[in-house]
């Protein structure tokens, strides 16, 4: 029997102008911690771009995500698409306009159609369940130093040379 699919999450980071010249980030997921306004409008982009990333970092790609776009009716891109394949981690942001960054599972199919979208990561196929095979004997395998299992595992036995450390200039 399948596993049932999960709900494709979303997370959406906002970068929001105010009237006295003041900028403020907000998170879709109500318990991130924002920083306060501030007139440093660059400093507040970086701020929501790195965020979005590090909640990319954190999620992971699930194998077995329903497609967000699918569940939105596909509101991220303009042409109707049948949701289909692996499902995928995307940052979409449109650097022109600058002031939203939507993180979300969405599947292949509705990948393609998505305008200023980076792949963060692709789901794996959930493993197979493995079918028992009859016991047979298994050779002994040879002792590696350093507690490999394997010789194909096993460390190089000449280390590679180290490249010297570089001292950084400073520009004065």
């Amino acid at each position: 029997m399948p596993a049932a699919r999960l709900p494709g999450r979303t997370w959406t980071v906002r970068l929001t102008g105010h009237t006295d010249r003041t900028v403020s980030v907000t998170c879709s997921t109500t318990a991130c911690r924002m920083p306060p306004r501030s007139k440093d409008a660059a400093g507040m982009r970086r701020f929501a771009a790195e965020h979005a990333t590090a909640h990319g970092r954190l999620a992971g790609t699930r194998p077995n995500a329903a497609c967000a776009c699918g569940s939105a009716q596909c509101a991220l891109h303009e042409t109707p698409v049948h949701c289909a394949s692996t499902s995928l981690l995307v940052l979409i942001h449109n650097p022109a306009i600058g002031q939203v960054w939507t993180l979300a599972e969405i599947c292949q199919a509705c990948a393609r159609d998505v305008h200023h979208i980076t792949i963060l990561s692709t789901a794996k196929p959930a493993p197979a369940t493995a079918v028992p095979r009859a016991a047979e004997p298994s050779a002994p395998r040879a002792a590696v130093p350093g507690g490999f299992s394997s010789p194909q595992a096993a460390p190089d036995p000449e280390p590679r040379p180290r490249r010297p450390h570089r001292q950084r200039r400073s520009h004065g």
